[in-house]
């Protein structure tokens, strides 16, 4: 078995991902495993489907977001970035996130919502872009540091998304 690689548990590693077939894939897993279709069966049935049905919705939903799927692939190829560390970001970068988070505290308008809203899906749009790339060309250092970036913007966008609930 010269130059063959031995098969993963995951057959396809890219960032990218057809979101529409990831859906109909998980839609399909789901009728195979839901636990409404294993009520009339034994415990142990009923045990298996309950645990695979977590699993599949697990998956689907660390596949679907891109932060969330680029954390997974890292750790895949045994990168991780620990909780609560700034990963060394640089100055400008953090100028630039404090900014947003400034705005966004000042934000009275749904004007203002918006632009800044439009800001973060932009930054998030091209940090994805730019971690596919990272992750086609198999540097992982940059891949962290970008999926970095992305937890921050996902902050902001938990923020946007707190401050748009009426109290």
């Amino acid at each position: 078995m010269l130059g063959k690689e031995k098969a993963g548990p995951v057959s396809n590693r890219a960032f990218g991902v057809d979101t529409a077939k990831l859906q109909n894939r998980y839609q399909q897993l789901q009728r195979l495993v839901h636990p409404d279709f294993f009520s009339q069966r034994s415990q142990t049935e009923k045990d298996f489907s309950e645990k695979h049905a977590t699993l599949v919705n697990d998956a689907y939903k660390t596949l679907l977001a891109p932060l969330s799927r680029g954390l997974y692939l890292l750790k895949l190829h045994g990168v991780e970035i620990p909780e609560g560390t700034d990963y060394a970001m640089d100055q400008q970068f953090l100028m630039e996130i404090m900014e947003i988070n400034e705005k966004l505290a000042e934000a009275q308008s749904e004007a203002a919502m918006k632009e800044i809203e439009s800001i973060v899906r932009a930054k998030q749009k091209e940090l994805s872009d730019n971690v596919s790339k990272a992750f086609e060309q198999d540097d992982f250092e940059k891949a962290k540091e970008i999926l970095t970036k992305m937890k921050y913007f996902s902050n902001v966008e938990e923020k946007i998304k707190l401050k748009k609930i009426p109290l």
